[in-house]
């Protein structure tokens, strides 16, 4: 089970990191739904880092800010290419120096996106200047919906925690 403080601990570093190397970053948010933008603004002084970010449960919450609906209709909004469209769309769109995208299916398949929507799959992106990552996890089945989202944000933060500037 996901050990809540140590992602909590993991978020203020990145964030005293962010705020140190004066960098900004921001998310565009589908499964986890803002736990990412939530865990980088509870550390106090955040507002230097944190641009701002979206919450796109939908598709067409993702296409209205910025990802392209060609990507979804050929990939599907559970993709490598849908998570770094979104990351990329957030980051062009608040001027950060780096963007977070994710998206997946958590507990139940989505009958939005019967087709694609395997439960405990996510895709997430990591995108900066020069440099773009994009992450496959299979998430283990979690107790309750709040769990997922924090074991995803667990996820996420230890990849940034491998990259320049939070090494």
């Amino acid at each position: 089970m996901t050990d809540i403080l140590a992602v909590r601990e993991k978020y203020k570093e990145i964030t005293r990191k962010l705020i140190e190397n004066q960098m900004t970053v921001t998310a565009m948010e589908s499964c986890t739904a803002g736990q990412v933008a939530s865990l980088i603004t509870d550390t106090e002084g955040s507002s230097a880092a944190f641009r701002g970010s979206y919450v796109t449960y939908s598709n067409e919450a993702k296409i209205k800010c910025g990802v392209p609906k060609e990507t979804i209709d050929k990939y599907s909004v559970y993709s490598a290419q849908t998570a770094i469209a979104m990351a990329r769309a957030a980051r062009d769109a608040f001027q950060a120096d780096i963007g977070i995208g994710v998206t997946g299916t958590m507990g139940n398949v989505d009958p939005e996106n019967s087709v694609s929507s395997i439960p405990g799959q996510v895709w997430f992106a990591i995108c900066m200047e020069e440099l773009e990552m994009v992450y496959f996890k299979n998430v283990e089945p979690q107790p309750s919906r709040s769990m997922y989202k924090m074991e995803v944000a667990g996820l996420i933060a230890d990849e940034l925690l491998k990259l320049s500037p939070f090494v």
